[in-house]
């Protein structure tokens, strides 16, 4: 089992990985389908796109902004490109379009608001977060079609493909791995069999798939995203869009620390950080999926503090990450990280467990610690629900995030004062989880039909 960090970390927009970013992807996958088909094909008379949303989807789409990002996939864009855009400018351009083009001459007609279904019907039985595209000719008559699975973290996959993926995952192959392992326990044992740490062995694994070129500046491009975000979400002040009408606290929160540092504390700041990423993220700004969206400022959070407060180095953000990036991959292999399909226990569960096993890493503990580390913090959000209000990624996704630090800082503190040896398995932890989310009822994941998001009184 192979998954790069380059990969479980991806730079892209706000609010959501597997509603946002993975949409956008699938989008963008299905105009090429289109850009072939019709290239080789007698052009058909007025032709049109149609995209039905199911599932959470359909229920937590418009809060997730998913017709968004379908249409910007459709025109053409991807989750890297906005990064570099006015993404502002560029949703109200696309929102306005009746058409778009295929290929360099082809014209379809395709209108966000017309053309994107919101299907609350019944779920593809594959996975809950299903799409399905369709190229219309002018008669209504489908002449291509193809059903993507947005599987969490950005990641996409058809109906043909997520039969044969495992949790569902698409694995690079392990014959260039020097390190193959598809667990944590056998991570444990070549750690101990080799005298090499987590990070040594998954730099290894990553130099059978890129360059140290490659590997070096994309871990610096990675962190510096996540550092910008942070900054971002410190500097900025205003109201989230959605109709919660929330106030960002993330500047407020920080002044007040700067103001008076001997009063502040490790939680108070770790908050300050990651509240700051989650407000970008719920105003659909660039943040990087750590290993998602909806999760993404439970890593930075520790990684900045790491590095502004106890002065991390540039080699240990890297040995954070790969560290945590390992941990993730196992996670995502043998679970899920969709709140979709097991509940917020996959998001900020698996990015406090992350974060927990990267700063255990870089604090110098062994492989038993570390992997004690991030058991300790996954354990601890074991059950969590997905019930965001309203659909938004807001309540309680952004103040989860900031718990989600602050355990993640606790667990790798607890992990490395012991000696490693514990009684439940980091293995055990991720198999009770992917068991948690099966029970678990549709109502609770990104549904926004159970808990807070139908807690609302009205006053």
């Amino acid at each position: 089992m192979f998954i790069s960090a380059l990969e479980l970390f991806k730079v892209g927009i706000g609010p959501s990985s597997s509603h946002t970013m993975g949409p956008m992807v699938a989008a963008r996958a299905f105009l090429g389908l289109c850009t072939k088909y019709l290239s080789a094909h007698r052009a058909t008379p007025a032709p049109s796109i149609r995209c039905t949303l199911k599932g959470s989807l359909a229920f937590t789409g418009k809060g997730h902004a998913t017709d968004r990002a379908v249409a910007l996939g459709l025109h053409g864009y991807t989750p890297t490109d906005m990064a570099e855009l006015n993404i502002d400018a560029v949703i109200k351009r696309v929102r306005g379009a009746h058409s778009l083009t295929v290929g360099e001459t082809h014209y379809v007609r395709f209108s966000p608001s017309e053309d994107i279904v919101f299907d609350r019907g019944e779920s593809f039985p594959e996975h809950p977060n299903g799409m399905l595209f369709e190229l219309l000719a002018g008669t209504g008559e489908v002449i291509l079609s193809e059903i993507y699975f947005s599987i969490g973290g950005g990641f996409i996959s058809t109906r043909a493909e997520i039969g044969q993926l495992v949790a569902p995952l698409r694995m690079a192959s392990t014959d260039s791995c020097p390190y193959p392992f598809d667990s944590v326990s056998s991570m444990l044992q070549m750690s101990e069999d080799n005298g090499l740490s987590i990070a040594e062995m998954k730099r290894e694994n990553e130099l059978g798939h890129t360059t140290e070129d490659e590997l070096n500046s994309g871990l610096n491009a990675i962190w510096a995203t996540m550092r910008s975000c942070v900054g971002k979400g410190l500097a900025t002040e205003g109201t989230l869009a959605g109709g919660l009408e929330l106030s960002r606290r993330a500047k407020g929160l920080h002044s007040q620390l700067q103001e008076s540092p001997e009063e502040a504390n490790l939680n108070d700041w770790l908050c300050a950080y990651a509240i700051a990423v989650n407000e970008e993220n719920a105003a659909g700004h660039v943040v990087v999926t750590a290993p998602t969206n909806g999760a993404a400022g439970v890593i930075p959070a520790v990684l900045y503090y790491l590095v502004t407060h106890e002065g991390g180095t540039p080699a240990q953000v890297q040995d954070f990450l790969l560290t945590a990036s390992a941990i993730g991959g196992i996670i995502k292999h043998r679970s899920s990280i969709s709140g979709a399909e097991v509940g917020c226990q996959g998001e900020v569960g698996s990015a406090a467990a992350m974060a927990a096993a990267g700063l255990c890493a870089v604090k110098g503990g062994t492989s038993q610690q570390i992997e004690n580390a991030a058991e300790i913090a996954l354990e601890h959000h074991l059950g969590m629900t997905c019930d965001p209000v309203k659909g938004l990624v807001q309540v309680p996704c952004i103040e989860r995030n900031a718990f989600g630090a602050i355990k993640a800082y606790s667990a790798a503190s607890l992990a490395i004062r012991g000696s490693g040896q514990h009684f439940i398995s980091l293995d055990k932890c991720i198999a009770a989880m992917k068991q948690t989310g099966l029970e678990m009822s549709e109502k609770y994941k990104e549904t926004s039909l159970g808990g807070l998001a139908v807690s609302i009184t009205e006053c």
